[in-house]
């Protein structure tokens, strides 16, 4: 009896959806692997990382999680799930327990998305506010998408959703590649996380790595076919 291959649940990072994966669940389906990509709702890192538990708790057998950007701290902590035999980063920030993404992006040169973030505020249940960040729309290009059509990143620029600042500051709970296999690919051209960043990761938490170094922060709209050959690995690496 054939075994059948892990679920791929795709994790957006932020200023995105999960649309930034439409090329990549593409790719993934032609070749019949099993692919979900839910939601981020963007809001902490702890609560978010809740979210992606739950998503996965929910899936029968096992789940190779691939996260970008920021949705790779997510499925850093939800990864710890028993039922998830595999991590893949994509242009990601790989935190280590108890460590928070400011401590991690504070070891190295800061990227332009520091200088190119604007505040807004959204209010709290309990009457407060709090605040959350896009990436300014004139930058967005340059700073997110430098790789990609122009007139596919002003659409992008003005539908990106917003991060709570919170999220920089929380630490994660647990390191699931501590102990599950795991594979990363660099952005070698990204100026929202500093390549150094994610080379940084990648060998700390002993990822096989891949490199493309033209690619922007939204390698996974401009090299689809690239990232789901990593994730394609990582599936078949775990079946």
């Amino acid at each position: 009896m054939t075994t059948p291959l892990p679920t791929v649940v795709l994790v957006h990072g932020a200023f995105a959806d999960a649309a930034t994966w439409i090329g990549v669940i593409s790719e993934l389906r032609s070749h019949g692997i099993p692919v979900l990509a839910p939601p981020n709702p963007l809001r902490g890192l702890a609560s978010d990382a809740s979210y992606v538990a739950s998503v996965v708790a929910q899936i029968d057998g096992p789940v190779v999680l691939v996260g970008h950007s920021y949705g790779g701290a997510l499925i850093t902590v939800a990864g710890a799930a028993d039922n998830v035999v595999g991590l893949v980063y994509v242009a990601a920030f790989v935190p280590h327990e108890d460590e928070t993404l400011g401590e991690l992006q504070g070891r190295f040169p800061d990227s332009l998305l520091p200088g190119s973030l604007k505040e807004w505020t959204y209010p709290l249940l309990d009457g407060d506010s709090a605040v959350e960040v896009t990436i300014d729309e004139a930058a967005f290009p340059s700073v997110f998408a430098a790789d990609v059509a122009e007139e596919i990143t002003r659409v992008l620029a003005a539908a990106q959703r917003p991060l709570a600042a919170t999220a920089f500051a929380e630490t994660a709970s647990a390191a699931a590649w501590l102990t599950k296999p795991s594979w990363a690919l660099v952005a070698g051209a990204d100026r929202a996380i500093h390549p150094e960043v994610q080379r940084f990761c990648a060998r700390r938490a002993g990822a096989v790595v891949v490199e493309l170094p033209d690619a922007s922060h939204a390698v996974a709209l401009s090299a689809p076919r690239q990232v789901a050959e990593l994730i394609g690995d990582a599936v078949r690496a775990t079946s």
